[in-house]
């Protein structure tokens, strides 16, 4: 099988980790998240939990390269480009994965999303959060993620056009939004290798 790459973008409490999970151990793919700051940290003799602070955060500043949050962005974002470069297949939730990894053949881009209705429930049944202090957080880390991906990439996040398939979870649950991006990345995947879409 040729190398598979599956990013997946997402709101928060769209439930875009779950789908991830699944589909990490349908295609038996490591998923990699924030934990790929303890396997850098491990490779360099880092301290994880120092880099994990600065994990998907906006550099911030007029001259972002020195700042810790672009520092470890730059760890993460090289760490991704290794994994490609060998040819490794894997899952990668955020860190600007569709536009670092644009062009590689084997890249599969998934953008999730969902109304404030079912984001909201998901995240108060989650966290233990009243109505309220939910639709508070959710706006608190959508607008942490946006501003670090807009920090890095030209597409703005959430941008249609940045990914290859995006899909409501609030219409089809989890077990159906990864039930149907299966059927998707199977589709691609048979594509490729009958060679019926460019390698």
């Amino acid at each position: 099988m040729k190398q598979t790459i599956i990013s997946i973008g997402r709101e928060f409490g769209s439930g875009g980790r779950q789908v991830a999970g699944m589909l990490s151990e349908v295609y038996d793919l490591p998923l990699y998240d924030r934990n790929m700051l303890d396997e850098i940290a491990a490779g360099k003799d880092l301290d994880g939990a120092g880099l994990r602070a600065y994990d998907e955060k906006k550099p911030g500043g007029l001259w972002m390269s020195g700042t810790p949050a672009n520092n470890v962005a730059q760890l993460q974002f090289e760490f991704l480009k290794g994994k490609a470069d060998i040819g490794e297949s894997f899952i990668v939730l955020g860190r600007c994965a569709e536009s670092l990894l644009r062009g590689n053949s084997g890249l599969i881009s998934i953008f999730i999303h969902a109304d404030m209705e079912h984001k909201v429930l998901r995240i108060m049944e989650r966290n233990y959060m009243t109505r309220i202090e939910a639709e508070e957080y959710i706006r608190e880390q959508e607008k942490r993620r946006r501003e670090y991906h807009n920090a890095y990439c030209s597409m703005k996040w959430g941008d249609v056009r940045s990914y290859d398939i995006s899909v409501d979870s609030g219409v089809l649950g989890i077990e159906g939004t990864a039930a149907c991006l299966k059927e998707y990345i199977d589709l691609r995947r048979s594509l490729r290798e009958s060679g019926q879409t460019e390698d």
